[in-house]
């Protein structure tokens, strides 16, 4: 696998006080299967669809205060010099560039408005080995009340071109790499509560929405919208038994005109 350009969204990963709990949720919401937990890497644990590397999940680390959240890494061939970026343009790096073995190099960091994500700087392991599938990684978007701070750090940081949807009733930029869309992102409401912080949202993608948005409550998971049919697929958005939120696709069902953009 090529490696990605710079800025893309290449992996995910989240920190479960339950670690089992979160592998049943997961395998029967999305069947995920999962490798062996990594001792020297603090049982960090790859989740796989037919066998390719999709997410991981991984315990706190011993004393560790854990609030459950999927964390979406951003490629960098440098990430030593994306973390400069990062303060230079009002971010804040929460966890230093720290090579993981041969497997690449990693950094955590948050943008200006207070969503945190990570950056990843492939070695042997570059990533998601397949995205836009069933169980896999398909999109994300970053929610936040200060949207122009963090248009303005997504661009600088990893030199995005934009596009603002055209509509008066929602807030909604997507961020493109070329020709590609990468990032979307979207300005919180008051359907928000005021104590939900700015975050990323990932979308993972299902052969069937309600399917999956029936398994997750039934296993405890809470649906937060939807589910709802869009352009890009009917998605629902959901928390699971531990608190850390995502979204559900089913990208085969569309409905609706794609909305009007003007790039700025």
């Amino acid at each position: 696998m090529a490696v990605q350009p710079e800025g893309t969204p290449c992996w995910a990963d989240a920190m479960f006080g339950d670690v089992e709990g979160a592998k049943n949720f997961y395998g029967d919401v999305l069947g995920w299967t999962f490798g062996e937990a990594s001792s020297e890497y603090g049982n960090y644990t790859q989740a796989y669809v037919d066998g390719k590397a999709v997410a991981a999940v991984v315990p706190p680390m011993p004393g560790q205060e854990v609030h459950s959240q999927w964390c979406l890494y951003f490629a960098s061939p440098d990430a030593a010099a994306t973390a400069a970026r990062i303060r230079e343009n009002g971010g804040q790096v929460l966890m230093e560039p720290m090579q993981v073995g041969e497997f690449g190099t990693m950094c955590i960091a948050s943008e200006p408005s207070g969503a945190v994500f990570g950056v990843w700087q492939g070695g042997t392991h570059e990533g998601f080995e397949v995205t836009a599938v069933p169980g896999a990684y398909g999109w994300a978007e970053v929610f936040t009340r200060e949207p122009e701070k963090a248009d303005a750090f997504f661009t600088a940081v990893f030199g995005y071109s934009a596009q603002q949807v055209v509509d008066d009733a929602v807030d909604f930029r997507m961020f493109n790499l070329g020709d590609t869309t990468v990032l979307g992102r979207m300005k919180m409401g008051d359907e928000f509560p005021p104590e939900v912080p700015s975050y990323i949202n990932l979308y993972f993608v299902v052969p069937d929405c309600d399917d999956a948005m029936a398994k997750a409550t039934k296993l405890g998971g809470v649906l937060r919208f939807g589910p709802m049919d869009s352009p890009y697929g009917r998605f629902a958005a959901l928390s699971d038994p531990q608190g850390a939120n995502f979204s559900v696709i089913d990208l085969t069902r569309s409905e609706g005109e794609l909305p009007k953009t003007k790039d700025v």
